[in-house]
């Protein structure tokens, strides 16, 4: 979902009259973190149902990775729209680690995606995901917001996702237009002698 809204918010961002300028200008700290914390996500989803000590791991390292990941941005909180996207991945945080690493994926909502989906969910071999039960903490956090068409892709997306994309949004906005924005606002003083 996040490739979704950063998609959209550059589309706008152009409609708006913005350049991709202020995103080559971004300045964030630690912005090594972010690409590593993909990439160990990846790692951990490819190999977990492979190799049975990645697997039995994986729920841990699926939320140290959202600690590192709440902390880079708690750095960054100064940027337009990081507090948002902040409190959006705290949100996917706390339904995870309430429920042992695993992000709580409604059944229902997951029709949109097919029966293979649901049956790996059912099985407990997708990635960091498993499916709302009974037994399920905090379940509204989980991802129960069904997306289909017309939205270009199907997919099941969390509150926190819908927050964090929100914020995503304004920063990508700022990044494009608000410098822009800045200037035109600015007033002119003028001195006279």
């Amino acid at each position: 979902m996040v490739y979704d809204g950063i998609i959209i918010a550059l589309l706008v961002g152009l409609f708006r009259g913005g350049n991709f300028k202020g995103l080559a200008d971004m300045k964030l700290k630690y912005a090594w973190v972010f690409p590593v914390l993909l990439g160990i996500q990846l790692i951990v989803y490819l190999l977990q149902n492979r190799i049975p000590e990645i697997g039995a791991y994986s729920n841990i390292v699926f939320l140290l990775v959202y600690v590192a990941g709440l902390y880079f941005l708690w750095m960054n909180r100064h940027h337009s729209g990081f507090i948002i996207i902040f409190f959006g991945v705290l949100l996917n945080f706390l339904v995870m680690a309430a429920n042992g690493g695993r992000m709580p994926v409604s059944l229902e909502a997951s029709t949109v995606l097919g029966p293979y989906f649901i049956e790996a969910l059912q099985s407990g071999l997708y990635g960091k995901h498993e499916a709302i039960t009974e037994a399920t903490r905090l379940a509204f956090l989980g991802d129960i917001i069904p997306l289909s068409a017309p939205y270009p892709r199907e997919q099941v997306i969390s509150i926190g996702d819908v927050i964090m994309n929100i914020g995503v949004f304004f920063f990508i906005q700022y990044l494009m237009l608000g410098k822009k924005e800045e200037k035109t606002i600015t007033p002119q003083v003028t001195t006279t002698s």
